[in-house]
């Protein structure tokens, strides 16, 4: 299976032309609300995701946000590119999450919420780490499309699903199956999309924090962190919060910012739900 995964990434086709146009505004650090907005506007299905999240529960706005440029107003801009990006690049791979019998919306949906739990959480440890932090937190687990589809063609859906719910461990089923952890696929895909380093390293080492460059260390940690929180199928579950816990302990962050940072998640969405 790992041949055919390896395959099935390098006949991905090229990034869009809005993606890059979106990362090289990224990269300039722009706060020109109007040039987003005319770039994001290019692909209806993007401006439809993002409105999609500033109206679900996990934010519970007060009125409905009906606009794009209200959107990326209360959202702000580097969550909007997030999402934006995200999004297009779910949708480029042209698959479905059908082995986890989870929905692409369920996937925009547990991305989205990586992206809100770096930016409630992290910017209490270092608000530029933060903004470097949110659009690898949304695009880590692009991989599962890729995955998804392997196992599909190959007839395994019913046998992986079984040990996903018999295991409740999503990342160790996906290295059983496919040789792979799904981190090292999705830093593969963006390797093969010549996408930067530090979108790539921190998520291929989100699994093996040992071998990881310092320099990207803890920022990896932070993606294994959130990567726990946001399993696709138990997204905040009480068990993977319990797990995150440990590993925030393990990396010796602030437990008591990390606890409130997800009380506060989990209480918008609870009130919304």
């Amino acid at each position: 299976m790992r041949k055919k995964l390896i395959k099935e990434i390098t006949s991905l086709p090229p990034l869009p032309n809005n993606i890059i146009e979106l990362d090289n505004f990224r990269k300039l650090d722009s706060t020109d609300t109007n040039k987003l907005v005319e770039i994001l506007n290019k692909d209806p299905l993007i401006v439809a995701n993002i409105l999609k999240i500033a109206n679900s529960s996990m934010f519970g706005f007060r009125s409905k946000v009906d606009t794009l440029s209200r959107a990326i107003n209360l959202l702000g801009i580097k969550f909007a590119i997030s999402i934006a990006i995200g999004s297009s690049i779910s949708n480029t791979i042209k698959s479905n999450l059908l082995a986890y019998a989870v929905t692409n919306d369920d996937f925009i949906f547990s991305s989205s919420l990586a992206s809100n739990i770096v930016n409630t959480w992290v910017s209490t440890i270092n608000f530029d780490l933060k903004n470097e932090l949110l659009l690898p937190a949304f695009l880590q687990e692009v991989g599962k499309f890729v995955i998804s589809q392997v196992i599909q063609n190959e007839k395994k859906t019913e046998e992986f699903l079984k040990e996903l719910e018999e295991t409740k461990d999503t990342s160790l089923c996906e290295e059983k199956f496919t040789g792979f952890t799904c981190a090292r696929i999705t830093a593969n895909i963006f390797k093969h999309w010549n996408l930067s380093h530090n979108i790539i390293f921190p998520i291929a080492f989100t699994e093996d924090i040992e071998n990881c460059p310092e320099s990207f260390k803890k920022k990896a940690q932070i993606l294994q962190i959130v990567k726990i929180l946001c399993d696709v199928r138990y997204p905040l579950s009480d068990k993977n919060i319990e797990k995150a816990l440990e590993k925030v302990v393990l990396y010796d962050f602030d437990v008591e910012h990390f606890i409130n940072s997800i009380d506060v998640i989990k209480e918008v969405i609870g009130q919304n739900s």
